[in-house]
């Protein structure tokens, strides 16, 4: 399939894309070019033209992109916090799913965030119980990115899922953080697990219409902290990076 990935020149956007061009091809969207050889397109996600453009001829897409992000602790933030936020998280989210159904693009993955939640919780019991009460504009626009989701895939019949990532990491960064001692908020997710969970993702849309789902998506293999049950059963889906780092005695 041809994916574009919005932001795709960024921190996650980096980590994902070897593993994803193994299996689909790749484009980027981003303000800057990206590190990996692949198709890109300069511009913004609240760019129209921009937007049409990196679309054409694509099947699906990927949401990565992220400007003034902040942990869902405080609830401290700045005017240019909240033009940034929502300028992306809103209004950018908003003009590329109306151009993808104007295109006839009907699936896609839209990158949240954990810190839709207010961190301050030990345990996530599942993806609707814990309600989106992310203390700052960062955690309150990823709220409503989830609601614009739902509204595309309701009322114009696209199948969208929403990713709540919690602390991408590289391989040597995973292994650091998994071996020092827990912190309160803080659950690294390995890059190969990301990108799997979004490869499953993009099978998992296939199909049908007018569906949303969001997802926890976490390197929490225990489940101790975050309850991934939900994509364990949808997307056959489950951290796997710990048992590589395991058998090779890290």
């Amino acid at each position: 399939m041809n994916v574009l990935l919005v932001g795709g020149s960024g921190m996650v956007g980096s980590f994902i894309t070897p593993y994803l061009q193994q299996h689909h091809t790749v484009r980027v969207l981003d303000m800057v070019p990206p590190e990996h050889d692949v198709e890109f397109v300069e511009g913004s996600i609240a760019d129209p033209e921009a937007l049409q453009q990196a679309l054409s001829g694509m099947d699906t897409f990927i949401t990565l992109v992220m400007k003034g992000g902040q942990g869902g602790f405080t609830r401290d933030h700045t005017t240019q916090l909240t033009i940034d936020n929502y300028t992306v998280n809103c209004m950018g989210l908003h003009l590329l799913l109306l151009t993808a159904q104007q295109m006839e693009i009907t699936t896609g993955i839209h990158t949240g965030s954990m810190s839709a939640h207010n961190r301050n919780r030990a345990w996530y019991p599942s993806e609707d119980s814990v309600p989106l009460d992310g203390p700052n504009v960062y955690g309150l626009t990823k709220g409503f990115s989830e609601d614009i989701c739902r509204y595309f895939a309701r009322e114009f019949g696209m199948n969208l899922a929403v990713f709540r990532i919690t602390g991408p990491s590289t391989r040597e960064r995973f292994i650091e953080r998994r071996n020092a001692p827990p912190v309160l908020g803080v659950v690294p997710t390995d890059e190969e697990d990301l990108a799997n969970a979004y490869l499953a993702g993009i099978d998992y849309l296939q199909g049908g219409s007018g569906r949303f789902d969001a997802f926890f998506i976490a390197g929490d293999e225990q489940q101790k902290r975050i309850n991934i049950s939900k994509a364990k059963a949808l997307l056959g889906w489950e951290p796997r990076a710990h048992l590589t780092i395991d058998s090779q005695g890290t």
